[in-house]
């Protein structure tokens, strides 16, 4: 059964709309807000400060902060941003130093009140322009936008997608404390798990800042103080609502943001690592994508007839699922996830439930009239929390429309089904180097449209191949 956006944004809508902490006092939704409306509520909430913000290459949240010495200066940053040093910002995508000068230019839309600035701070999110005004090739914010923009043009489907965000949260061992058997922690709560009110309190600032979350829980994971650190460990997850791509990868890193902010002011560590520890549950960023055309989302075939539009899902993340792994496995402890055996795929297959599988379709719940409460969807279980959301998910819409195009989607994908004896099945890459190889053979699906610029990939394969560590 078929369900539209607007039914299912109906049913899902949270406590508070989008934007809704900035909405009430504007009065208005956050998609028509205006730069007049900002200056009008910095002046009469009395803010003090606007922080431009935006993604970097290394998948985390970047500021520039701004106290407007009057109305003036104020609309003149809302409208026409500012200038930064594009190198120092994605010289690991291709930008020399000797052509280094790009534009934030804000996206008032997504303007938030910041829920942990010591003083009122109105916060934008921003795109980054080049110097002749263009969206900036090298940015991972423009390269999602051409990504989507290019799938709906050349395929008639609209893709949203919602992320699983899987977090632990470590605090010092004390004596005491109550917990859950070790991995063993599945929605568990209080007292059983320390971090719940902090989990919680994430929801709250979530819905402020207009980041729409479907649920949150306590998961597995649970690692014990040892010699070699004095800390536990439990893991937790939000799950956010679906969204096009471009504010799903929003949503991501802000909901990263709001986590470590949370658990730096309890004095706590946060770690979205893919394993903590080897021999535990690691931290999977699992992509859970539904197709729309004419407004309908897709059935995904977890319950009859698989469509032409999950074919191509599935044939498009399972064959370019190793290059992909590049933009969602970026940690050397990727490995370890995935070949430890412990609810991670570590081959290129799919199944309707198998939690092992490269992709999944997961079942879709139901009222007692058998009414579908959310949208069916395809999850691709291979990224980890060291996922650059943006780039993951812009690599995914050039995987979905290269192979929407291909000739015999159904026996393809039906190859690719897992039937209990996955020896045979193409294992994904084991190491930086193979995931170099995997992303120079499908170039040309990334590159296509103009979306990945050649530089970047190759810059990117050089990068994987002299990779010796990681930063955390």
């Amino acid at each position: 059964m078929e369900s539209s956006n607007d039914e299912y944004r109906a049913r899902q809508k949270p406590a508070q709309q989008p934007g809704a902490g900035l909405s009430v006092l504007v009065g208005k939704p956050s998609a028509d807000f205006t730069v007049d409306d900002l200056v009008e509520v910095v002046r009469e909430r009395r803010i003090a400060l606007v922080a431009l913000m935006h993604v970097g290459a290394d998948a985390r949240l970047k500021t520039l902060d701004f106290a407007p010495s009057d109305s003036s200066h104020l609309r003149d940053v809302l409208l026409g941003g500012e200038r930064v040093d594009g190198s120092s910002l994605f010289g690991s995508l291709g930008i020399p130093t000797r052509a280094s000068d790009i534009t934030l230019r804000p996206r008032v839309e997504t303007a938030f009140l910041d829920p942990f600035a010591p003083v009122p701070t109105l916060a934008v999110l921003c795109g980054h322009h080049a110097r002749d005004g263009r969206p900036l090739d090298e940015s991972p914010d423009t390269l999602v936008r051409r990504a989507a923009a290019r799938c709906e043009q050349e395929t008639g489907v609209a893709l949203s997608a919602l992320l699983e965000i899987e977090v632990f949260l470590g605090k010092p061992h004390a004596e005491g404390d109550v917990r859950s058997a070790s991995d063993h922690g599945y929605h568990a709560t209080s007292p059983l798990v320390f971090g719940e009110e902090l989990r919680r309190r994430a929801l709250v600032a979530l819905a402020g800042m207009g980041v729409r979350v479907k649920y949150a829980h306590s998961e597995n994971g649970h690692v014990e103080p040892d010699a070699s650190d004095p800390h536990v460990w439990e893991q937790h997850e939000i799950e956010l609502l679906l969204e096009p791509l471009p504010r799903a990868a929003d949503a991501a890193l802000l909901t990263t943001w709001v986590l470590g902010n949370l658990a730096r002011r309890e004095g706590w560590r946060c770690s979205f690592l893919p394993i903590l520890r080897a021999g535990h549950v690691g931290s999977g960023m699992h992509v859970h994508l539904s197709p729309v055309v004419d407004g309908k989302h897709v059935e995904s075939g977890v319950e009859g007839e698989m469509p032409q539009a999950a074919q191509a899902l599935v044939l498009g993340l399972a064959e370019a699922g190793g290059a992909l792994m590049a933009f969602g496995n970026r940690h050397s402890s990727s490995f370890v996830r995935l070949h430890q055996g412990i609810e991670a795929p570590s081959r290129v297959l799919w199944g309707r439930s198998d939690r092992k599988a490269l992709i999944r379709l997961p079942i879709v719940a139901r009222d007692p009239r058998g009414r579908p409460l959310t949208p069916p969807t395809v999850e691709f279980r291979l990224p980890d929390g060291s996922a650059h959301p943006h780039l993951l998910l812009a690599g995914i819409a050039q995987a979905f429309t290269h192979a929407f195009g291909e000739r015999d989607l159904g026996p393809r994908v039906e190859a690719l089904r897992s039937d209990g004896d996955d020896r045979a099945a193409r294992a994904v890459p084991r190491g930086f180097a193979e995931i170099a190889d995997e992303l120079l053979a499908r170039r040309a699906l990334f590159e296509a449209g103009e979306v990945f610029p050649p530089r970047l990939v190759e810059r990117l394969c050089d990068e994987l191949r002299t990779r010796t560590g990681d930063d955390e």
